[in-house]
């Protein structure tokens, strides 16, 4: 049985280390986390080194008691080091760390990166783990780099942290390890990484300013209809004056008033309608419909179907130049799509091969595959399939960029939209009062003028 020296932290902050022996170095992460101690390092040791010190070892192959008594064997001596409060703080945070974006897209950018440089896994990993300071990060990598050298796969392991790998990212790994090309894989994942960081990144810049004035704007709406209104009707009312506020500012203010006295009935009914929308969406063919709205959907989405079409087409580009069969690589590659509506159209894709027919047909069939699309994949039917897919993929990259461009256009101009009725409505309920006072010609009516 293989020995490790393994270093971890308590929960209390204090740095451990020991040697003890293990079946594999994915079962010492695992007695190590149930033990209440986070992995920062293992190392397997030498066998020659082992056969000088076998005398010296005892209950070796022990480790629940080894874990019992783990807080003896302390880096800084046998006496438990007293932290400071900003050293409890620090330690604290480095162990519930939060992973970002940004971890992954270092991780992927640093391993694609040496996998081109000719490391094999198990290397790039642990070049990887050594710099990488997220602690919580570094346990994830620990777990992916224990699997590989248990003999599993990368993704099988990251499928357990599917809520810090996304789902196309974890499958874009899967088809490149399938495939026996993890490096482009991994070149994909990173433009992936990068291109959804950008996207996100013109939406924020885009939403975030607007959707700050349109909140704004609803407050100050209410709480001048609330506080505003009132005060310049008492005015009215004292001065008896016959002018009377407008017509839109009686009927939102009265709206008001019934709503702080009535708020239950439409917090029920906005409630009932999410939850009724939430259980349909959670049904086969509510997903599927929904999963169909987003292909649909104004705005977005054109360029969401590109996006998913163009990972399929790209996920089945590196496994046709890897051997595969069209069916086979069909197969393997519907893994990096999630939408029910692509996968259903990639089924029947799957079954024409099976009879004979074409595997193009579904897509052409739904109409939301653009007829150029279409028409490269039948004459690289024809020809040379992997060389025409490049092609295809080339000018998919191009049509993304167009309908980025396009949304980019549309999306100011619709929320300007929104947030320009708002604000006209504002005006004239509140606005116009106050300029109606302000010019003081409810004077002339109170005095009779």
């Amino acid at each position: 049985m293989p020995t490790y020296m393994y270093k971890a932290m308590t929960k209390q902050g204090v740095i451990v280390r020991n040697k003890v022996e293990a079946a594999s170095k994915q079962n010492l992460i695992k007695s190590l986390k149930n033990n209440n101690l986070l992995p920062i390092s293992i190392e397997q040791m030498a066998y020659r080194s082992l056969g000088a010190q076998k005398k010296q070892k005892k209950n070796v192959t022990d480790i629940q008691e080894i874990m019992k008594n783990v807080n003896t064997t302390q880096l800084a001596g046998n006496k438990q080091k007293t932290l400071s409060a900003k050293e409890k703080i620090n330690l604290y945070f480095a162990r519930t760390e939060k992973i970002t974006q940004r971890d992954i897209v270092v991780f992927t950018q640093n391993f694609y990166l040496l996998k081109k440089a000719n490391f094999n896994n198990i290397h790039a990993l642990n070049t990887i783990i050594e710099s990488t300071e997220n602690l919580s990060f570094r346990g994830i990598l620990e777990d992916i780099l224990a699997g590989v050298e248990a003999g599993e796969n990368m993704y099988t392991t990251m499928e357990y942290y599917s809520n810090v790998f996304p789902y196309i990212y974890i499958n874009m790994i899967k088809v490149g390890e399938l495939s026996g090309s993890l490096t482009n894989s991994l070149e994909q994942a990173v433009k992936y990484l990068d291109d959804t960081e950008n996207i996100n990144r013109k939406l924020r810049s885009i939403l975030i300013p607007n959707i700050v004035q349109f909140v704004l704007l609803l407050v100050m709406l209410f709480v001048g209809t609330l506080f505003a209104i009132p005060a310049i009707q008492n005015v009215f009312d004292e001065v008896g004056t016959e002018e009377t506020l407008p017509a839109v500012t009686l009927w939102f203010a009265d709206f008001v008033d019934k709503l702080l006295i009535y708020w239950y009935i439409p917090t029920l009914i906005v409630v009932g309608i999410v939850a009724i929308i939430v259980f349909y969406v959670h049904t086969p063919k509510g997903k599927y419909n929904y999963h169909y709205f987003k292909y649909k959907m104004p705005i977005f989405g054109e360029l969401i179907f590109a996006l998913d079409f163009s990972r399929l087409m790209k996920a089945m580009l590196l496994n046709l130049k890897n051997g595969m069969r069209i069916q086979e690589s069909i197969e393997v590659s519907k893994n990096v799509v999630k939408n029910y509506v692509m996968l259903s159209m990639i089924e029947t894709s799957i079954n024409n091969i099976l009879i004979g027919q074409s595997w193009i047909e579904p897509f052409e069939k739904s109409g939301l595959a653009k007829p150029m699309i279409t028409e490269m994949l039948k004459i690289g039917m024809q020809t040379d399939l992997p060389e025409m897919m490049e092609k295809l993929v080339e000018y998919m990259e191009i049509d993304i960029d167009n309908i980025m461009t396009k949304i980019m256009k549309a999306l100011p101009q619709v929320v300007y939209a929104i947030v320009g009725v708002v604000l006209i409505f504002f005006v004239l309920v509140v606005l116009v009062p106050c300029v109606q006072v302000y010019m003081g010609n409810f004077l002339f009516s109170a005095y009779g003028v």
